[in-house]
């Protein structure tokens, strides 16, 4: 890594920017993922104090389990999650994979059984991005943690 990468780094995070990443190879690490970003949001509240409503919380580990699920079964090799929330009010959730085609996105099918993650995830998400890397792609979802509900992460009256 170049030594200017790790000084933007470092000027981010001291701008207010928390962030976790973690990588995943089976299956069985979708549970993980899940984990990663319920802690992840825990901390946002419990440490800088952002309002996380459960209901964001289940969206959000919503997102990741689908995105790393098609990540896992879509593309060989690990798949890398980022969280990152900023002073935006937004958690950004960003998956990349080795494979760099694109995923199909089909068109709503209530009499279709399976491939519905993705029209989930863009119906619950803010905005959706998908880029190709030079090695793969990556998948990033935006989900604002300001909602109507009342109460905390743990659903608790505030």
């Amino acid at each position: 890594m170049e030594q200017t990468a790790g000084d933007e780094r470092m000027r981010l995070l001291r701008g207010d920017v928390f962030a976790v990443s973690g990588a995943f190879e089976g299956s069985e690490d979708i549970g993980g993922a899940r984990a990663l970003a319920r802690g992840f949001l825990t901390d946002v509240q419990a440490v800088y104090g952002l309002p996380v409503s459960g209901r964001v919380m289940g969206t959000v580990q919503l997102v990741v389990s689908e995105l790393v699920t098609n990540a896992r079964k879509y593309a060989p090799g690990p798949c890398l999650l980022t969280l990152e929330v900023n002073g935006g009010g937004a958690v950004e959730v960003s998956v990349w994979d080795s494979n760099p085609t694109p995923p199909a996105v089909l068109a709503p099918d209530a009499n279709r059984i399976g491939q519905h993650g993705l029209e989930i995830v863009m119906a619950v998400s803010q905005s959706f991005a998908v880029r190709r890397e030079p090695v793969g792609k990556r998948i990033t979802t935006v989900i604002t943690l300001a909602d109507d509900s009342v109460g905390d992460v743990a659903g608790q009256q505030p």
